[in-house]
């Protein structure tokens, strides 16, 4: 099989509500692998959000074990938690939480700037990766000049350009409409046939049917764990 990515062992979290204790996760155990393309659905209230933060390093466990790429990053501190994130992860967000006040360019770039990476390269890359995205003639262009389909591929672009080992999306068409929702996600196809590992969180069963595995968590456990043997979803629009 494939290196493996992510491994969490006993992963529990639990969280103080007043005198109530919530708990969020229920020791759960997975492994996800190099180039897999995996969702995450459940229903609001089930767990899978918090699980997401703690794959993308925004919370840690409560009890149990996360290794990403054979780093134990269960214990980590916000600062060493916050290295990871940036030089590991690609997170796509649903509110593409994009710079208002900057261009295309500048947005995907910003990564570039907390990554200490020089202003020329910066730039060389953030327009490579615009360009692979199909975004190369509106690199000046701001979010409000842009329809809510270029402004995901601008948030794309920002997960990509500094080449992380997992692409987190975290109900990536949540505020598109579904021709460009099938936009989207054939680009998502495209970045995982590319060698990209991805993990999407959502609620939807249509767009989960894009991956090749389909883990569903209920009442902070993993109810089912489902891989495909074949998937080769495109739009017909």
């Amino acid at each position: 099989m494939n290196t493996e990515i992510i491994r969490l062992e006993q992963i529990s979290r639990k969280y103080q509500m007043g005198s109530e204790i919530i708990h969020a996760l229920r020791s759960i155990t997975l492994s996800i692998y190099k180039n897999e393309y995996v969702a995450f659905m459940g229903a609001s209230g089930s767990g899978k959000s918090t699980l997401m933060n703690i794959l993308g390093c925004l919370d840690t466990p409560s009890a149990g074990k996360y290794f990403l790429d054979g780093i134990d990053v269960s214990n980590m501190k916000d600062k060493e938690l916050a290295a990871v994130r940036n030089k590991k992860i690609g997170f796509v967000f649903q509110t593409f939480n994009l710079l208002p006040r900057s261009t295309a360019l500048e947005n995907v770039a910003m990564p570039l700037v907390y990554a200490g990476i020089y202003k020329s390269e910066r730039i060389k890359r953030a327009k490579a990766v615009l360009e692979s995205v199909g975004l190369g003639d509106r690199l000046h262009h701001k979010p409000n000049e842009l329809s809510g389909g270029q402004r995901q591929r601008v948030a794309i672009a920002r997960a990509l350009v500094n080449h992380p080992s997992i692409i987190l999306a975290d109900e990536p068409t949540g505020n598109l409409d579904s021709k460009t929702s099938y936009e989207i996600m054939n680009l998502f196809n495209q970045l995982h046939q590319e060698g990209n590992t991805i993990i999407l969180v959502t609620h939807e069963e249509d767009i989960a049917q894009y991956a090749q595995r389909i883990i569903r968590i209920k009442d902070g456990n993993v109810e089912s764990d489902i891989a495909k043997i074949e998937c080769n979803i495109t739009a017909n629009n």
